[in-house]
C-alpha cells in the first residue's frame, strides 16, 4: 500500500540541463580514467622495478580527482545544493554520498601512506587496492542512480 505520493523525476534535456550537472557529467569521465589509470597500474607485472612508484603515481592522480569530485558535488554551489533544491526528499542518500566522501578520502590518503612504505608488499597493496576500487564502484553507481532520481538523466552518457 502506497501511503505517500509518488515522485517522479523530471527529465530534462541537454538544453535546460544546470551547469552544475554538465560539469558533474564532464568531471565522470575524468574520475574514470584515472581509475583506469590507477587499475593499469596495479595490474601491471610487480617484478618490475618501476611497479611502486607508477602505482604511487596513478594513485596520487586518482586522489586528485576524487577532490575535484567532491569540490563540484559539496559546498554552496555545488551539484548535491542544486539537486537538493529541485528534489529534497533526496536528502539522505545526499547525506550517505557525503559520508560516503569523507570514507573515501580517508582510504585514499591511507593507501597512498603504505604505498610509500618499503615494507608494505605487493599483495597487501593490491588487496588494499581492489577494496578501495570496489568502493569507488559503488559510490559511483550510487551517484548516477541520485543523479537519475532527481533529473531523469543518465549521468553516465553523453548528453
Amino acid at each position: 500500500m502506497v501511503t505517500g505520493p509518488i515522485h517522479h523525476p523530471v527529465a530534462v534535456s541537454p538544453i535546460e540541463e544546470p551547469a552544475v550537472l554538465r560539469a558533474a557529467r564532464r568531471h565522470r569521465i575524468r574520475l574514470l580514467r584515472e581509475i583506469h589509470s590507477f587499475e593499469q597500474a596495479l595490474a601491471s607485472p610487480a617484478g618490475d622495478p618501476e611497479w611502486r612508484p607508477r602505482v604511487t603515481l596513478r594513485l596520487s592522480g586518482l586522489r586528485g580527482e576524487f577532490a575535484e569530485h567532491m569540490r563540484l558535488t559539496e559546498g554552496r554551489d555545488g551539484l548535491y545544493t542544486e539537486l537538493l533544491d529541485r528534489a529534497p526528499r533526496l536528502a539522505r542518500t545526499v547525506h550517505v554520498l557525503l559520508r560516503e566522501h569523507a570514507a573515501v578520502a580517508a582510504v585514499l590518503s591511507a593507501l597512498q601512506r603504505r604505498a610509500e612504505l618499503p615494507e608494505a608488499t605487493t599483495e597487501e597493496l593490491r588487496s588494499w587496492a581492489s577494496d578501495l576500487l570496489r568502493e569507488l564502484s559503488r559510490h559511483r553507481q550510487r551517484g548516477a542512480d541520485l543523479i537519475y532520481r532527481a533529473y531523469g538523466t543518465d549521468i553516465g552518457r553523453p548528453a
